[in-house]
């Protein structure tokens, strides 16, 4: 077996590549960059995370649906999660999660469900519920949240989705709209926020997947962009400058083969409201889990 150090060694050395955990799917062992999930998971326990106690206040209504998008051209499932004491026709703020590669709208947490991430509680002793907050999920595919030939997810967010979830009452200007993201989708939430800032008025990014060159990206994931100029075009370190308004979280785990890519993403943000956590752990669920309590209350926080 490679020791830690070693494997950690080649992968940020050659391509940047990860796996990437339970939901979001095993990308990248996928490609055949990483010889698998549980060498990372074994290697000197440093992917050992405590997860945290979830506690969930009673579930608020979730709505299920389906549109036509133009920006993608094929039909895109959605789900609306309200969260406790409010329904349909509620005012709201509004929280996008962005899904993992491999992941669609019914898994774009880790270990739990739109449902009950609109509806956690942040603290158990006493009690502490969110402020409230409605969370959409939406089938945004496999191309990283950017334009690729007759699929731009990008648009389809910004363009479809959000705009319905106003008509509904969510995320209008008194309440704001958010964006969070794991992995692929946390690479999402900042390239989108980055090239819309006066619509995303804070994002919540969980090990984000950010490389720092286009021929690392497509070493790793040939379909992530479609040629150099559009890594560039998207290039969330580059254009990092344009969060200057938006509340931003970030979070790494320090065994992350992303890491060194997030260390020039965090060097490159404005100084503002911005938290940067840096934890041990790797690219897989235990982290992603042990994160998501913390972004949803930055992003309830900035929101309301």
């Amino acid at each position: 077996m490679f020791s830690r150090r070693h494997l950690l060694k080649w992968v940020l050395g050659g391509v940047g590549a990860v796996t990437v955990g339970g939901a979001a799917g095993v990308e990248l062992v996928n490609h055949g960059v990483l010889p698998g999930k549980l060498y990372l998971e074994e290697i000197d326990g440093a992917c050992s995370v405590a997860r945290p106690a979830l506690v969930y206040g009673t579930l608020g209504p979730s709505l299920n649906g389906t549109f036509y998008s133009s920006a993608r051209r094929r039909r895109v499932d959605y789900t609306i999660a309200y969260p406790p004491g409010h329904r349909p026709g509620d005012e709201l703020a509004l929280v996008a999660m962005l899904h993992g590669y491999g992941g669609n709208y019914t898994d774009a947490f880790a270990n739990m469900t739109s449902a009950q991430a609109a509806a956690l509680q942040v603290s158990v002793t006493p009690a502490s519920s969110l402020a409230p907050i409605a969370v959409v999920t939406v089938d945004g595919g496999g191309g990283y949240w950017n334009w690729h030939p007759g699929d731009d997810p990008t648009s389809m967010v910004v363009d479809e989705l959000i705009p319905m979830c106003q008509a509904r009452g969510l995320g209008r200007s008194a309440h704001g709209v958010g964006l969070m993201g794991i992995s692929m989708g946390g690479y999402g939430t900042l390239a989108i926020a980055e090239r819309y800032p006066d619509l995303i008025r804070a994002v919540a990014a969980i090990s984000p997947a950010v490389w720092t060159s286009y021929d690392q990206a497509r070493g790793a994931n040939a379909g992530a962009f479609t040629s150099a100029a559009a890594f560039a075009a998207n290039d969330v370190i580059t254009h990092a400058s344009a969060l200057s308004k938006t509340a931003v979280r970030v979070t790494s785990g320090a065994d992350d083969p992303f890491h060194p890519g997030v260390v020039q993403l965090i060097k490159a943000l404005p100084t503002g409201n911005m938290s940067v956590v840096i934890d041990p752990g790797c690219h897989t669920d235990p982290f992603f889990v042990s994160q998501e309590p913390a972004s949803l209350a930055f992003l309830a926080t900035n929101l309301s």
